[in-house]
């Protein structure tokens, strides 16, 4: 995002206590998919996002999920993320990203950091309108 001119902050999740939507344009959040769903610490952050501050604020979401899972179209975090930040009045501007891992910790499978950094090019040419 930053090569694409867009600041950026980035958080690990239990560090981000209170954000302030007017502190930010946008949000993109992701997890790993854990039995089908995000991490207990990004439901946790998603619980954590209060008020009208966050309506209408744009966002994407991303995962890392097991190449089979992906290929079997079984649950995902980003899926579980997006549905959840759209019953909280969030604007989703991309399809999920699913970035598909080789085992439980990894590795990604090839040319995934490409597809992402090409994810990134396209919502960072979005978020200018363009």
């Amino acid at each position: 995002m930053k090569e694409s001119g867009i600041e950026v902050d980035l958080f690990y999740v239990k560090d981000a206590k209170k954000l302030s939507a007017k502190d930010y344009d946008f949000l993109v959040l992701g997890s790993p998919t854990k039995i089908g769903s995000m991490s207990f610490a990004v439901r946790g952050f998603i619980g954590r996002l209060k008020g009208e501050e966050w309506v209408n604020k744009p966002f994407t979401a991303f995962d890392t999920e097991l190449l089979d899972v992906i290929e079997k179209k079984g649950a995902s975090a980003a899926e579980k993320i997006a549905e959840t930040l759209k019953d909280k009045k969030l604007n989703q501007i991309m399809p999920v990203l699913k970035t598909a891992v080789l085992g439980m910790r990894g590795p990604l499978k090839e040319n995934e950091i490409e597809r992402t950094k090409e994810y990134t090019r396209d919502l960072a040419a979005k978020l200018r309108g363009e």
